[in-house]
């Protein structure tokens, strides 16, 4: 199907996902915070994503789409393939459910990712280091095993399970102007923009990825989804080679600016995300706060930004934040 004919969520579609996750997902704060530019000091939100029971937004989009599939595919159990927070997303609505859950995830995933996997009782594949990897053998294993497959971004529920989170925020932040929204495949931020602009269509609303993994910024060049011959980042969660075709459809109707962040800001982020707020947050759910710091986006009116994650390896924590640059650091403190 040709992308431009692609059916949006609506936002019946995300006010009826709400209601499903309602007691699963929980309502995450929003935090007020400043960053300093031009002499002055701007206030911004944050979204507290990473302060979701699995750490992560995912369990909205996951426990969305388990939810609605029938009893007998649930008994045959699913499979999904995941750097990380998806996967727990999944094996947290399994285990809710009492649906047998296969996560495939990356030979590089971090350990505090697949172990949070596996304390739910999903069972943990590794192959590759790329998500079209790891896609193939899932879609091996759904094929030998009779596995429902349950995609990390790319499918109406999971979009529409993710728009959950603007819900929340418009409520939140009534005045809202911008929102900053983080992008891997592409799922939250399909989610999130559909949402905002069926209910408000001025806020603005600005995507962002690292600059070593830009994909969706090739993706709008190109007019179409493009793979990446290499993709790479701290940010671990952003790093898909490819766009999905629903989400990018979504991406190009919904958001109105794509945005490219550097290693260093990002690093940084998560630095003085812990000293302003004391939270733990992974790169990824700081790459947006990174974009607001630096300057990126051209934002409007009240700013917002949604952490997404903050689920990272303590040791690597500890070293982001001892390693962020000097001159990093002055820009963000």
């Amino acid at each position: 199907m040709p992308i431009g004919t692609m059916t949006p969520i609506t936002l019946d579609e995300i006010r009826a996902a709400a209601e499903r996750v309602r007691g699963i997902a929980m309502r995450t704060p929003v935090l007020p915070l400043s960053w300093p530019g031009h002499g002055e000091v701007h206030p911004f939100w944050i979204k507290c994503e990473n302060l979701q029971p699995m750490g992560a937004f995912k369990i909205r989009g996951a426990f969305n789409m388990l939810a609605q599939l029938s009893r007998e595919v649930r008994a045959r159990g699913v499979i999904t393939y995941s750097s990380g927070n998806h996967g727990r997303g999944v094996a947290m609505a399994a285990q809710a459910l009492g649906v047998p859950a296969v996560v495939v995830m990356p030979q590089t995933a971090p350990a505090v990712k697949v172990e949070g996997v596996r304390a739910c009782g999903a069972e943990v594949i590794f192959v590759g280091r790329t998500s079209l990897e790891r896609q193939h053998r899932a879609e091996e294993e759904a094929a030998a095993r009779g596995l429902s497959i349950i995609p990390p971004f790319d499918h109406p529920m999971i979009i529409a399970g993710q728009g959950t989170v603007a819900l929340e925020l418009m409520e939140q932040v009534p005045d809202l102007g911008t929102v900053y929204v983080p992008m891997g495949g592409g799922g939250l931020i399909s989610g999130v923009a559909a949402a905002i602009k069926q209910m408000q269509p001025a806020v603005r609303v600005v995507g962002v990825e690292p600059v070593t993994a830009a994909k969706i910024r090739a993706a709008l060049d190109a007019g179409r989804p493009v793979t990446l011959d290499c993709s790479s980042s701290v940010a671990d969660g952003l790093i898909n080679l490819r766009a999905g075709d629903l989400t990018f459809a979504h991406i190009q109707r919904f958001v109105d600016d794509v945005v490219a962040v550097p290693e260093e800001a990002i690093i940084d982020a998560v630095g003085w995300l812990y000293r302003q707020s004391g939270m733990v947050v992974e790169p990824s759910g700081a790459a947006t706060t990174a974009a607001v710091a630096v300057g990126l986006g051209a934002p409007i009116g009240t700013v917002a930004a949604v952490v997404s994650g903050g689920n990272v390896q303590p040791e690597q924590f500890a070293a982001y934040i001892a390693g962020s640059s000097t001159d990093e650091r002055a820009a963000l403190t």
